[in-house]
């Protein structure tokens, strides 16, 4: 008696195999000798563009609609859990929570974020035009439609777009599209790929190659572009990695201590370096993981006044409020010239202060209906008070410099808000951050290349102080000049070239936010079924 094995088999295989080849595409996890094309913790734009061609052959030919449901979902599942596996560490190593039920979570959330993929390209499936061409651009514009559903709604997750997988390539366009832009693009040349005839395969691959593979293809796009921004004068910097290992972080006698003898010394030695005048200092997401009320004044006093009576200003992230007031997860400054002498020390930090907008869910704010989820585990938690959006950048040193906090830049539409007026948008960029929730791994590298893509988009350089990693100085191009080897303390020096000017993508972004990708992948859909003719649903 023989067994047989359905058909659909081996195409959910392969599916679920072209959707962890993507999720890896966005930062490599490993480091292959013999793989020397693929670099642990870089984005690989050719490898995303081929899985998500194999996804598109393998949903193009489906038999039926069950079977396209399921070929699709077990892409999108494959890609994601596969982008997001780490915060199994964040809710079981850290949060203390069983690890069944932190693979189910996320697996659950994969599943979730999903379904808008699963929808669109069943639509794609059943609507889609005749010609080849028609074909391609109406799955980049499905594509891009999910995108922007999974990086807007429920608050919004978009950890992983595949136009990150594209920094190095295609990203040289961000300026103009932004991430969801690239993306797009990827998508319509992935299908194009996937559909097109023998000949227009081959051009397919080339361009594929050229753009996405080859490793100078960036450069020599972005060479050929414009660039839209103008020196505004060097800034020295020095960032600060604490590397306190997190679950040391909120104990009193090995994380906090240690967090406020070693920030502490550094920031006071930074104020004295000299190629610091006029410079900056930055320390990381909550560096000093207490209320400014629930540590010695003295302390606070002591920085204030080293900073008052120099010549570098300095940026802090830490938690700010009371238990009346609510919280924030803030950035706090200090400026040269503000003497503090008789201040109240948490109001001594009123030199200059960021609040979070986009709050973290499960992390710092609780989704209506799960509290009893974040119960489960051990994680210090809350719901924290929202900032305002936008919010005024510190002005230090002729430079107008924008800090935001860990997660938030995943949302350069929001970043883009305070480029309204070109005459007061931010110069610099600086994000701090804490990715020790997420273990030593490829989280960092993920989120090192959220900030290029960011600093692509908007024209501007970007600074990352981080407790474990990626501390970094990135240019305006996106382009990595310095970092700290992650997981070690220490120190990085640095001198980026602020920007001035805006990027078309700055200019639309801050005016209409997301609509424009928006009612552009609607229009090339619409566009696409009108022009490229008719077909039946099926393969």
């Amino acid at each position: 008696m023989s067994v047989r094995t359905s058909p659909e088999v081996p195409a959910l295989g392969l599916a679920l195999l072209a959707g962890l080849l993507q999720a890896w595409s966005v930062a490599w996890p490993w480091a292959w000798p013999w793989l020397p094309w693929l670099h642990r913790g870089q984005p690989a734009g050719w490898l995303q563009v081929v899985s998500m061609a194999v996804a598109v052959a393998l949903l193009a030919a489906s038999p039926s609609g069950r079977a396209l449901v399921m070929r699709a979902l077990a892409f999108a599942v494959a890609w994601l859990a596969g982008v997001f596996w780490w915060l199994f560490i964040s809710m079981h190593v850290y949060g203390g929570l069983a690890a069944p039920l932190a693979v189910l979570a996320v697996g659950l959330l994969a599943l979730f974020l999903a379904l808008d993929y699963v929808a669109l390209a069943w639509v794609w499936w059943r609507w889609r035009p005749a010609a080849a061409w028609a074909a391609a651009l109406a799955w980049a514009a499905a594509w891009t439609l999910a995108e922007l559903a999974r990086g807007v709604l429920w608050s919004g997750f978009p950890w992983g777009a595949t136009g990150y997988a594209h920094i190095e390539g295609l990203g040289a366009l961000a300026p103009w599209l932004g991430v969801y832009g690239v993306g797009g693009l990827a998508a319509w040349l992935a299908a194009w790929l996937a559909l097109a005839r023998r000949a227009a395969r081959v051009t397919a691959l080339l361009l594929a190659l050229l753009l996405c593979g080859w490793p100078g293809g960036g450069a020599w796009l972005q060479q050929r572009l414009p660039d839209a921004t103008q020196p505004a004068g060097e800034l020295p910097v020095r960032l600060l990695q604490g590397a306190i290992a997190q679950d040391d972080k909120f104990d009193p006698e090995r994380g906090i201590a240690q967090a406020l003898r070693w920030y502490g010394q550094a920031l006071l030695e930074a104020l004295q370096e000299p190629r610091l005048a006029g410079g900056l200092v930055v320390a990381p997401e909550t560096a000093i993981p207490l209320l400014p009320q629930d540590v010695d004044p003295a302390y606070w006093r002591a920085l204030a006044q080293a900073v008052a009576q120099g010549r570098t200003a300095v940026l802090m992230g830490l938690p700010l409020g009371s238990f009346s007031a609510g919280y924030t997860n803030s950035v706090v400054g200090w400026r040269p010239g503000v003497d503090p002498a008789g201040a109240d020390p948490a109001l001594a930090l009123a030199s200059y202060r960021y609040d979070k907008h986009h709050l973290v869910p499960f992390g710092e704010f609780v989704p209506p209906g799960f509290r009893w989820f974040v119960d489960l585990m051990v994680m210090p938690m809350g719901d924290f008070t929202r900032g305002a959006l936008p919010q005024a950048p510190l002005g230090w040193a002729g430079q107008r410099i924008a800090p935001h906090v860990c997660y938030e830049d995943l949302f350069g539409e929001e970043l883009a808000a305070a480029f309204a007026d070109a005459d007061r948008a931010p110069t610099v960029l600086v994000n701090v951050s804490n990715i020790a929730w997420f273990g030593d791994g490829v989280a960092i590298d993920q989120h090192r290349g959220i900030a290029r893509m960011r600093a692509l988009e908007l024209g501007r350089p970007m600074l990352r102080a981080t407790n474990t990693g990626a501390t970094a100085a990135i240019d305006h191009r996106g382009r990595v000049l310095a970092e700290l080897p992650r997981g070690q303390r220490g120190v990085l020096d640095a001198t980026v070239s602020a920007r001035q000017g805006l990027t078309p993508y700055a200019r639309w972004a801050a005016r209409w936010g997301l609509w424009p990708v928006a009612l552009a992948a609607l229009l090339a859909g619409v566009g696409a079924g009108l022009l490229g003719g008719r077909r039946q649903a099926g393969p």
